[in-house]
């Protein structure tokens, strides 16, 4: 079963795909094989790169959608899953990979004058934790992804650690968690895997957003057994393998990929 999948067409929903884990994750899939759906949210400013994304991927001989929207919007989701379902039962194949990097929240203290609103961390949470069950709800509901599927999500190591203005985002990254455990064993008949990543800290545009993100940069080289941080490359390396064949018995984990540097803090 798994080999006749790998013939077939297979496209790689990547979610937040213009920038950080989203972008290095759709190039790396794409050189292994995979057509690309990448969904983003971009002002003009950055489609420019969007394009280069774009043109890097259909120069290695894979096709490429990219949509610049919001990801979180029910009528916009529909949207990309009615292109990709048109495609697919005119082309065949089926949609092998979803990958849910979305970073998209709101950095603010709890206790401030300039705190969290409500408004502030429903969005977040929204964003950044809930969509992940829309996608995977109407994936499955209109059959697009089956055996073998792959379903990851990005986590941090900011779920267990209290960082300074982090706290919706924490929170959201907690419920991200919980929603993968859930998948996991609800999609264990469908032969869908669902498994959380915990990159270590990373440059991201997302991460240097953080109040003192120099700091947590210092501290994780020195933390780091290798020393360095960890790359958008190696995460989109994890996901790679963790997606070829044999793989289908890991599901509903936290993994760390991050060079030792969860265990050596």
């Amino acid at each position: 079963m798994a080999h006749a999948q790998m013939m077939t067409p297979r496209w790689a929903l990547v979610l937040g795909a213009s920038s950080g884990f989203g972008e290095a994750t759709a190039r790396a899939l794409a050189k292994a094989g995979y057509d690309i759906a990448g969904v983003h949210l971009d002002r003009k400013a950055g489609l420019k790169h969007v394009e280069e994304i774009v043109a890097d991927i259909t120069a290695g001989g894979r096709r490429a959608r990219f949509f610049n929207l919001n990801a979180a919007d029910d009528a916009k989701r529909q949207e990309v899953l009615d292109a990709l379902e048109g495609d697919i039962q005119t082309q065949g194949g089926t949609v092998a990979v979803l990958m849910h990097s979305l970073a998209f929240g709101t950095l603010k203290p709890y206790i401030a004058d300039d705190a969290l609103t409500r408004a502030n961390i429903e969005m977040t949470l929204d964003v950044m934790a809930n969509s992940l069950v829309y996608w995977a709800q109407d994936l499955i509901k209109r059959r697009l992804m089956g055996q073998g599927g792959r379903i990851f999500s990005m986590t941090s190591s900011g779920s267990t650690r209290v960082i300074a203005s982090y706290g919706a985002v924490s929170a959201a990254k907690c419920t991200l968690e919980s929603h993968t455990r859930q998948l996991a064993v609800e999609l264990a008949p469908h032969g869908v895997t669902v498994n959380a990543l915990r990159g270590g800290v990373t440059r991201t545009p997302a991460a240097e957003k953080i109040p003192e993100s120099h700091r947590l940069f210092e501290q994780a080289e020195q933390r780091n057994p290798h020393r360095r941080l960890t790359t958008t490359q190696d995460l989109a390396r994890a996901v790679v393998a963790l997606c070829q064949p044999g793989t289908d018995w890991i599901t509903g984990n936290v993994i760390n990929v991050d060079g030792g540097e969860e265990i050596s803090g």
